[in-house]
């Protein structure tokens, strides 16, 4: 699954390298650049705090579809139940094109496995619009654990001689920082804790604060905490070293070879929203990650930029729900 989505991400960076914007809707050069935004006012609803890397992929897309798509473009945080809580308002918004979801595949991938009542349906009430991007995750410890713990086996031998440090906090439950934890657990037997939280930022607070042992969360949520000291990486998730801590390694270098997860933001629109409005927004939105500002911008947070068509979107979201079901079960976890 890996490989193919990576086969699907170099497609997507083709492909939207080659045509940002659809030519049927749009046009090109000089006739792109007169077509009037669609809406005057573009709300973008992300269900995690400010600060945290959802949250910046939605001000860094606002600023690209400015001009593009709408006149003016705000972001609006609407946290608490994972994530669940923005979807949901979803079913509420206009479908007019001025309302648009930001949210990590988790919330439409794994929570149908975990909670036995969603308060929205994945697929029928969204409409896919594109990929932003995607991004792997770390694990990352802090003053808690000793400096002589320098991997992740040496930390899961740690925590198993140190059960009152048995924990790690996560951006959400259910979430797939939630899982690839839950999984390294698993392989090194520590039976360990998990802490979730509104977003990565609150869990590395309380991290550098000493109340939790670890976090395992979006590498781009830790980059701004590494150089004090008071936060280190034990381990990326990736199949791959992640070009952003090239000198961390990755779970399988380390012998956890069966851990390897990544994910991806998408943007989405409400159910009901008319196929034109939905096109536009797909091609302001390829328009807007092909931005240099916007690629360097999501780079300093850890993430690569990528867009897709809705097709793309779509499939991943299938793909990626069929995926996530079998680990679900053999972690055992359940929200309800």
């Amino acid at each position: 699954m890996v490989t193919t989505r990576r086969e699907f991400i170099r497609r997507s960076a083709a492909l939207s390298a080659a045509t940002a914007a659809a030519p049927a809707l749009f046009g090109t050069g000089a006739a792109q650049a007169q077509q009037p935004p669609t809406v005057d006012a573009l709300r973008i609803v992300t269900g995690f705090a400010a600060g945290g890397t959802s949250d910046t992929v939605c001000r860094r897309l606002a600023e690209g579809l400015r001009g593009i798509y709408a006149r003016n473009a705000l972001v609006e945080n609407k946290t608490g139940a994972g994530g669940q809580i923005a979807i949901a308002s979803m079913k509420q918004a206009p479908a007019d094109g001025t309302v648009m979801l930001q949210t990590p595949a988790s919330m439409l991938t794994i929570y149908p496995h975990i909670y036995k009542k969603l308060q929205y349906d994945p697929f029928k009430d969204l409409v896919p619009v594109s990929v932003a991007c995607t991004f792997e995750f770390a694990l990352a410890v802090g003053p808690v654990v000793p400096a002589s713990v320098t991997n992740v086996p040496e930390f899961l031998a740690w925590v198993k001689a140190h059960p009152e440090h048995a924990n790690f906090g996560s951006p959400a439950a259910g979430s797939t920082p939630h899982f690839t934890a839950e999984m390294l657990s698993r392989a090194g037997g520590a039976g360990m804790r998990h802490v979730p939280y509104r977003g990565t930022q609150p869990a590395v607070l309380d991290l550098t604060g000493g109340q939790i042992a670890s976090v395992s969360g979006p590498i781009g949520d830790f980059l701004p905490h590494l150089g004090g000291g008071r936060v280190r990486l034990l381990g990326v998730s990736g199949a791959k070293r992640s070009r952003f801590v090239p000198q961390t390694p990755t779970y399988a270098e380390q012998g956890i070879k069966d851990v390897v997860t990544d994910e991806w933001f998408a943007f989405y629109l409400p159910a009901g929203t008319s196929p034109e409005i939905a096109q536009r927004a797909n091609a302001a939105m390829r328009t807007a990650l092909a931005k240099p500002e916007v690629i360097d911008g999501l780079a300093a947070m850890g993430l690569e930029a990528r867009s897709s068509t809705q097709a793309e979107l779509a499939d991943m979201q299938r793909r990626d729900t069929e995926r996530w079901g079998p680990i679900v079960k053999a972690v055992g976890f359940t929200a309800d």
